[in-house]
């Protein structure tokens, strides 16, 4: 899908191109691209005179594939994470071709960023009047959207953690409790290195971006916006590592707590075990069918034995309580 904006008044106006050949207006100073075709893609290419990034090229690790000049256009592209308000956010690439003239965005993934601030932008609420303005716009509102999930991720860490050492929680055994709170520590935690990944990405980007314009000579104004965005992508970044190092503590804390109590169960065993070994020697010693056992003949033989069972086994159960064994 094709959106296009213009510049009017100060702000833009979107226009939505339902078919790449009804697509006339080159004086678009945003072009979006939403999952474009392959037709969608060759219109704007021959609008514009550039080549854009294939999906594949956008998905390239190398730095040289995601960031560089080709010809009058610099392309930029960012791994973005998206879908934040759901339990299972993704990652997706962005690429943004910045034109003397225009700036187009490339993108098969929908993060919110862009529609917050193509809302902002038609209402008039930020500066949008020049390609560059509106790259770094774009930008700090995904970094916004990036700090956003970083706080749920802060959140849901406080909650795991909560969880998993709260003694008087009777919601769960504590053998489910200890299976949930993994289960969400994963998820987190891969959460936690897409959001990282992004960040990478982003810092790359903002900084092959400030050179851009240093040379360009573009406005001090947008050189200190790109500075502040470079700044908050590398506190970010820092928060991250921090919450990863709470989910790597968590995961050792899960994990010894599951080892204490197995241990525990097996010390049950190995006390009961202890517990039984008197009453069953003597069951096994008046078991044995020997010919010539005077006590079987005593009426008493059977209370006497039984009694006897049962104080082997309560004199072991006293001295391991005492000793606090169990």
């Amino acid at each position: 899908m094709i959106t296009t904006y213009a510049l009017k008044d100060g702000h833009l106006v979107s226009e939505e191109i339902a078919k790449p050949a009804e697509f006339t207006d080159r004086s678009a100073i945003w072009i979006d691209l939403v999952a474009p075709t392959a037709d969608e893609i060759a219109t704007i290419e021959k609008a514009f005179a550039v080549e854009l990034p294939t999906p594949d090229e956008m998905k390239e690790i190398e730095i040289s594939s995601r960031l560089y000049q080709e010809g009058r256009a610099q392309i930029m592209t960012s791994s973005i994470v998206y879908r934040i308000d759901t339990t299972d956010p993704q990652t997706g690439e962005v690429a943004f071709v910045v034109l003397p003239e225009a700036l187009i965005t490339v993108r098969f993934a929908v993060p919110r960023a862009f529609q917050l601030y193509s809302t902002r932008a038609q209402s008039g609420d930020i500066a949008c009047t020049t390609p560059t303005a509106i790259t770094i716009g774009l930008i700090e509102a995904i970094i916004e959207r990036q700090a956003d999930l970083i706080e749920r991720l802060q959140h849901r860490t406080e909650v795991i953690s909560h969880q998993i050492f709260d003694v008087k929680r009777h919601d769960y055994t504590r053998e489910k409790r200890h299976a949930v709170s993994l289960k969400e520590i994963g998820k987190v935690s891969v959460t936690a290195s897409r959001v990282r990944d992004s960040l990478v990405s982003l810092s790359r980007l903002l900084t092959y971006f400030r050179n851009f314009t240093m040379e360009q000579k573009s406005e001090a104004t947008l050189r200190q916006r790109i500075k502040t965005a470079q700044q908050d992508v590398q506190s970010l970044g820092t928060y991250v590592d921090h919450i990863s190092a709470r989910l790597t503590f968590l995961m050792d804390a899960t994990i010894g707590l599951i080892g204490i109590e197995q241990n525990q169960i097996i010390k049950l065993f190995s006390v009961a075990a202890v517990m039984l070994m008197p009453p069953t020697l003597i069951a096994s010693v008046y078991g044995m069918n020997f010919k010539h056992m005077p006590e079987l003949d005593y009426t008493w033989s059977y209370p006497v034995v039984i009694g006897a069972m049962v104080v082997s086994a309560i004199v072991p159960f006293i001295y391991f309580k005492y000793k606090g064994w169990f």
